[in-house]
């Protein structure tokens, strides 16, 4: 199989680099799969790597419902230093020498930024104020503070701590460096973690490393690189668009009436009504015929993916 097979309908994994933005990913994606209609569900910033999940063609219908699954990471941060964008990337904006903290003291911050909390957006993010992206504003010599918002970090776990001995012209000082993994809800910056890490302790803190590990039940176990994709060809990796939806959302079989019904924009009875989740909808022959709300009587198409077809 070539780069020149032509790619259907679906999704596919990317292990993104280090350095390429999201968007840098997608404009590959484009060449290599031979369509404009390649997106992504969930930006990663440039420093980090991991899993960017793509849609292809009419892969790309289903992107709006992996971007709110919880996500899973292993990131380093550094405690002693914070920056300008509460990572790596940014100048250094503060710090304390990090030496005399303990274990104890590192489990109870850290438990304290476990769960149901409260958290304000790195200032240099792409969250939009007044029509202009954050970033932007804090880039124009702004000084920006967004709105705490409700996350949820269901996991954070340390799994290994490192100390280091920085020189700063005639000053020494002594930096903590962790590894740790992290489980989260959607709209949670991993980033912010380090920064408030760093500020519960006194000591400030920064994110040296992200890798993302999952998007929901998208693991990096379905990924490939770009350089494989580019090798082997896009189609190769394609996860197809109803293979797509039953790992992403809970699954209703329909019968052909129902199937056609949909496909002609029509409403169908709800199979459980009340439900909060979208429910991908299968015809008889396997095929994603539509997404649906099931939260009222009638279920509604999110979306419809397969047209009626005439019997």
């Amino acid at each position: 199989m070539t780069a020149e097979t032509p790619v259907g309908d679906g999704l596919i994994v990317v292990d993104k680099p280090a350095g390429w933005t999201s968007h840098d990913v997608v404009g590959r994606a484009r060449r290599l799969c031979r369509t404009r209609r390649v997106g992504h569900a969930g930006t990663l910033d440039p420093m980090a790597t991991g899993v960017l999940v793509l849609g292809v063609n009419k892969g790309t219908k289903l992107l709006t419902f992996l971007v709110g699954h919880d996500k899973g990471y292993t990131a380093s941060i550094r405690l002693g230093q914070s920056t300008l964008t509460d990572d790596a990337e940014g100048e250094i904006t503060g710090g304390a020498d990090a030496a005399h903290l303990t274990e104890a003291q590192l489990a109870e911050a850290v438990a304290g930024l476990t769960g149901d909390i409260q958290q304000v957006p790195s200032a240099v993010s792409a969250i939009k104020i007044d029509g202009q992206r954050s970033y932007a504003r804090v880039r124009g010599g702004e000084e920006v503070r967004l709105a705490a918002r409700p996350v949820t970090v269901s996991r954070f776990q340390v799994l290994a701590t490192r100390t280091a001995g920085l020189q700063e012209g005639d000053r020494s000082t002594t930096v903590v460096d962790l590894d740790v993994e992290v489980e989260v809800s959607s709209g949670t910056y991993v980033r912010a973690l380090a920064r408030d890490l760093g500020e519960t302790l006194g000591v400030g803190g920064h994110l040296t490393a992200l890798r993302r590990t999952r998007v929901g039940e998208v693991g990096l176990e379905h990924a490939a690189t770009l350089e494989q994709i580019e090798t082997t060809g896009a189609a190769a990796y394609l996860i197809p668009l109803a293979d797509a939806a039953r790992a992403a959302l809970p699954a209703r079989e329909l019968t052909e009436p129902q199937a056609r019904a949909l496909g002609y924009g029509q409403r169908i009875a709800s199979a459980e009504p009340g439900r909060g989740e979208p429910v991908a909808a299968f015809g008889p022959d396997g095929t994603l015929v539509a997404v649906l709300d099931e939260s009222r009587e009638q279920a509604r198409s999110l979306v419809v993916l397969a047209p009626a077809t005439s019997k």
